[in-house]
């Protein structure tokens, strides 16, 4: 074991556990690789509104929009994101929030097709779709098949302080400091031998027991 290697904790658990689930998450990571472009948008969709709601309620709020404007007969955002059965916080924020994304996606598509690397993609992204973080940004990106960009969310964090790649929990992440967390991350992958994106599902899962999106 590496001298690096040695300052983390928990390393055996943290192997067994990618071993069990490791072709799981490879099955799942290529999923995203094949996603049809014509879903781009409303991958987009369902990341502007995770952010503080449940992942399983975007899921379904996204669906519920995606087959009324299939079928021609579209819904009011807002009133879909507010039904109680999927309920999005700050849903008139966020229905605005998705107006404006679609309103601009040819745009957005045009970037995604253009060969920009995923971390140039990632910022501009955060500088030109509202309500789009760098946590966001990065699970847009890996939800459509780019690789090794981290999804610093809770979840994450919590499993990066439990093998000492971080000392505690931050309340927030600036930009600078959000890089830097996923410099440590990549680091930590890297000495394991294990792609970040990888580590990363591997890390929702333990905390969610499934691996969503």
């Amino acid at each position: 074991m590496s001298n690096r290697a040695r300052s983390y904790l928990h390393l055996d658990e943290l192997l067994v556990h990618y071993h069990e689930r490791c072709h799981h998450i490879r099955h799942r990571l290529a999923e995203f690789a094949s996603v049809n472009p014509c879903e781009y948008y409303w991958e987009l969709a369902y990341c502007l509104l995770t952010p503080q709601s449940s992942a399983m309620h975007a899921v379904h709020a996204v669906e519920v929009l995606r087959l009324a404007e299939a079928s021609g007969s579209p819904l009011d955002t807002a009133a879909v994101l507010r039904n109680r059965q999927w309920y999005i916080r700050f849903h008139n924020t966020k229905a605005q929030r998705l107006q404006e994304a679609r309103a601009t996606f040819p745009e957005i598509a045009h970037r995604l097709s253009s060969g920009m690397p995923s971390p140039q993609m990632r910022e501009w992204l955060v500088g030109h779709v509202k309500g789009l973080g760098w946590k966001e940004a990065s699970h847009f990106l890996r939800n459509i098949g780019h690789r090794n960009l981290a999804i610093l969310d809770r979840h994450i964090l919590k499993n990066l302080r439990y093998h000492g790649i971080i000392r505690s929990l931050p309340p927030s992440l600036t930009p600078k400091q959000y890089l830097a967390t996923e410099c440590r991350f990549a680091a930590f992958a890297e000495t394991l031998g294990i792609p970040l994106d990888e580590l990363d599902l591997l890390f929702w899962s333990r905390e969610t027991g499934s691996i969503l999106k």
